[in-house]
């Protein structure tokens, strides 16, 4: 019995037409079919965001969204924020204020910023811990991630 289906879907720039499982999660479409491994699997229930992708806009953990749902959509990964030459600003935060630790939860954190900075180009701080309450960083604490947030902020404000 087939239960594939075949789905349309742009993913960081470059469209795909591939068969997916019914019960496949977009985590492990884009990890084991797009070969995409920046997102990572960390709980597999939703509870701590390191899966975190941009769909159409918005951030969604990839983890609780099945791959047929991303049939035309548009997908952004971690994997599609850097150019070949330069860091999106968010990444150059992270690295400028050390905000990747242990660096597990950094590709879900930095998804979720961009997220954030796409809907605010300017949060306050309370902003920016608000929106990032549900990724888990495991290491230290949230000081630093904070911190490259609101650099990434001021940086892509002085650029527009």
């Amino acid at each position: 019995m087939n239960n594939k289906r075949a789905i349309a879907l742009t993913v960081n720039g470059d469209r795909h037409e591939i068969l997916v499982a019914a019960n496949q999660t977009a985590l492990s479409l884009l990890r084991n079919q797009l070969g995409l491994t920046g997102t990572k699997y960390g709980c597999g229930t939703g509870d701590c965001c390191a899966c975190s992708i941009i769909v159409n806009s918005k951030a969604v953990l990839s983890c609780l969204t099945l791959g047929a749902d991303l049939d035309g959509c548009d997908v952004t990964t971690i994997e599609g924020l850097a150019t070949a030459n330069e860091l999106h600003p968010v990444q150059a935060a992270f690295v400028q204020k050390g905000g990747a630790q242990c660096g597990f939860c950094t590709p879900g954190m930095i998804i979720t910023i961009k997220a954030l900075l796409d809907e605010n180009p300017d949060p306050s701080e309370d902003e920016v811990r608000q929106y990032i309450r549900g990724n888990l960083c495991r290491c230290t604490g949230y000081t630093k991630i904070v911190d490259a947030a609101l650099e990434a902020a001021r940086s892509m404000r002085e650029v527009e």
